[in-house]
């Protein structure tokens, strides 16, 4: 008797103008599998994605609601998706955003006498530095002894969040209103509000700023050259005299600390304090957000602005049709498989056959 096997055989890369529209293929598929639960919820699904687009860009003080969420979501996609071109498998965002939050407190918090500029740039940089050692730490492990990137970046995340969550209930709990916070930042730290009546601050300049160096590094430097070479083909880098170790840990770094920043920004952008809910998951949404951006700076700028409207749209969907706010996050979810199934059928053929 035969049993039926099933192979993968690798295929011709599809044309370019399909690989351009492989995420918005992915996004529709998405929707349309997300309605299903929708339904099922006995409610209408056109009615809930057009709450979920008035939420979101329906007026003003929505769009200006959706800029303030994407901040963060453009940096961490842009910090995972400079990681996974080099093939450094960076799935600690969260912990390195914590860690970018944590250092923009302590420094917020000593109300050093600095001029504002000064301030807020001191602030910047402590965050961006530690979200780079977090992340610069799993680099490390994996360039030199091998260790597996994927379960070090993860298990850092929740050591980073329960770190967080020790000294917001410790010594590092507000006096005051003995809430699980910690005391305000100097307003010197705090980032200027760069659209007049509204929360969108100077956060949402250096998110754009991440997205154009993203561009410019992996397209227009010799780094860029060598983590691209890395990611591909790490023998044939090593044969080009491409420090391939080095190279990881360059890129652990640059990725660590651009997700930092999205923590910084949190603090000192939008709470103004360290607080343990500081992220709804900002740093595992922008693993979705680089998958769905083809790890293409344009493309991850993009798909973080869709992943805003959702977000942000979903909370104003769930006061007006009833319907649970989390079905924002099932609707992630579903984006990220379907574009990781795409992408597998696109670069292989399934053939059933029969073993003999």
């Amino acid at each position: 008797m035969s049993w039926p096997t099933i192979k993968l055989e690798k295929r011709l890369p599809p044309p370019v103008w399909f690989q351009v529209l492989t995420p918005v293929i992915a996004v529709f598929i998405s929707l349309l599998i997300s309605a299903i639960f929708i339904l099922i919820l006995g409610k209408n699904p056109i009615t809930a994605f057009y709450y979920i687009l008035k939420g979101s860009i329906g007026t003003w003080f929505a769009f200006k609601e959706m800029l303030v969420k994407a901040a963060p979501l453009i940096l961490t996609g842009v910090a995972v998706a400079i990681a996974f071109i080099a093939k450094y498998w960076n799935i600690g965002a969260e912990g390195q955003l914590y860690a970018g939050a944590l250092a923009a407190a302590w420094i917020g918090m000593l109300n050093l006498p600095l001029p504002k500029p000064v301030y807020i740039l001191l602030v910047i940089t402590v965050g961006f530095i530690a979200g780079a050692i977090w992340s610069g730490i799993p680099g490390y492990l994996k360039a030199k002894l091998k260790v597996d990137d994927v379960v070090t970046t993860l298990l850092m995340n929740y050591i980073m969040i329960y770190t967080v969550s020790a000294l917001l209930n410790g010594p590092w709990r507000n006096p005051v209103t003995m809430y699980p916070s910690s005391t305000p930042i100097a307003q010197n730290a705090r980032f200027p509000i760069i659209i007049p009546r509204s929360r969108v601050h100077f956060g949402l300049i250096i998110s754009l700023l991440a997205v154009l160096f993203m561009y410019f590094l992996v397209r227009k430097t010799k780094l860029g050259f060598e983590i691209r070479a890395t990611g591909a083909n790490p023998s044939a880098a090593k044969f080009l005299g491409i420090d391939t170790i080095k190279s990881i840990i360059v890129i652990s770094i640059i990725s660590g600390g651009i997700a930092g920043l999205a923590g910084v920004g949190e603090v000192a952008g939008v709470h103004y304090h360290l607080i343990r809910g500081l992220s709804p998951g900002y740093g595992y949404s922008g693993i979705i957000i680089a998958m769905l951006g083809r790890l293409n700076s344009i493309g991850v700028l993009l798909a973080a602005i869709y992943f805003a409207i959702i977000i942000n749209g979903a909370q104003f969907m769930s006061i007006t049709l009833n319907i649970p706010s989390y079905i924002a996050t099932v609707i992630q979810g579903i984006t990220l498989i379907v574009m990781l199934a795409m992408l597998l059928l696109f670069e292989y053929r399934i053939k059933i056959g029969r073993s003999k």
